[in-house]
């Protein structure tokens, strides 16, 4: 093989696995898996080393890079955008310049705009959530708390992602549902995502699903998410938001039994992401349960076996 022949081959095999809508290590072997879990395993590690520097703490220099606070906004927004549309790689690889540039304003001027800073801290935090990285999750959310306080909104929009951490204990819903009485205007609908939140009566609704299947009520919660899943509503919502509901979808499936409307939920979230499943552990997880049932279809055993799950 020539030596462009060789440097075309990887495009070559990324365009193949893209048009079967499998991953390239479906194509290329186990290897490829490996590498990618050890890229995303040192990208996390950049992210965790970001959060950790307390240099402007102690007087310490902070990396310098020029940039301005218009633009740490627009990279802020950007990053926020990539969240939505859960292109989790990418934002893997966003974040600790991101975070670098957090401190430099902090350090360079700690009187400056804070909204940059806490939604910076904000998505960071979203985003350890769906890698489960609860430890990681919970400093990330802790800075954007801080950076908010004195700031009624900006708190609430902390306290977001500070639920989400909490999620697991009691005092999760009394965090989140302050956070909503200060974020949500009067006339508050769906389809606007104030302060990338998505919130309004689906994203509510769709929360109910969640606690439902928490509750181990499967046929409460599939009852909700086929009503809620027609509204115009729901097609507003982010790319990211859709695909996780689906995930707990089809464990609301898989509660009561249909583990058909499990597989085609899971299969829906990869079309819509597939992110949302390749990245997300708590996601792969599900992938494995449904595909080890014994009436999985081959569509979702099939699907397992191309992640390397089965």
């Amino acid at each position: 093989m020539h030596d462009d022949e060789v440097a075309r081959e990887p495009c070559l095999q990324q365009i193949r696995a893209d048009l079967l809508r499998v991953e390239t290590a479906a194509i290329l072997g186990r290897d490829a898996r490996s590498a990618e879990l050890a890229e995303r395993t040192e990208g996390i590690s950049r992210i965790r080393a970001a959060l950790s520097t307390y240099g402007m703490a102690f007087g310490q220099p902070v990396a310098w890079r020029d940039a301005s606070p218009d633009q740490l906004s627009r990279a802020v927004g950007h990053a926020w955008t990539t969240y939505q549309h859960a292109r989790y790689p990418q934002l893997i690889e966003q974040l600790p310049m991101l975070l670098t540039d957090v401190q430099r304003l902090q350090a360079q001027d700690p009187n400056a705009d804070r909204t940059a800073v806490v939604e910076a801290y904000r998505v960071t935090a979203a985003l350890l959530v769906k890698l489960d990285e609860a430890s990681l999750a919970w400093l990330a959310a802790d800075r954007a708390m801080s950076a908010a306080t004195g700031d009624r909104v900006l708190l609430a929009c902390a306290a977001v992602q500070l639920g989400q951490v909490l999620r697991a204990s009691a005092r999760a819903k009394s965090v989140l549902l302050a956070a909503a009485y200060r974020i949500a205007p009067a006339d508050l609908g769906d389809g606007h995502d104030h302060h990338h939140t998505a919130f309004g009566p689906t994203a509510v609704d769709l929360a109910r699903v969640a606690a439902a299947v928490e509750l181990d009520d499967g046929t409460d919660a599939v009852v909700q998410h086929e009503r809620t899943i027609e509204r115009d509503g729901w097609r507003w919502l982010p790319l990211e938001h859709r695909a996780a509901h689906l995930v707990d979808a089809a464990r609301a499936y898989l509660q009561i039994g249909d583990v058909t409307e499990a597989a085609r939920s899971l299969m829906r979230a990869d079309n819509i992401v597939p992110s949302e499943i390749r990245h997300r552990p708590a996601a792969r997880n599900v992938v494995v349960e449904v595909a080890q049932h014994p009436d999985a279809p081959t569509t979702i055993t099939d699907f397992a076996t191309s992640l390397g799950l089965a």
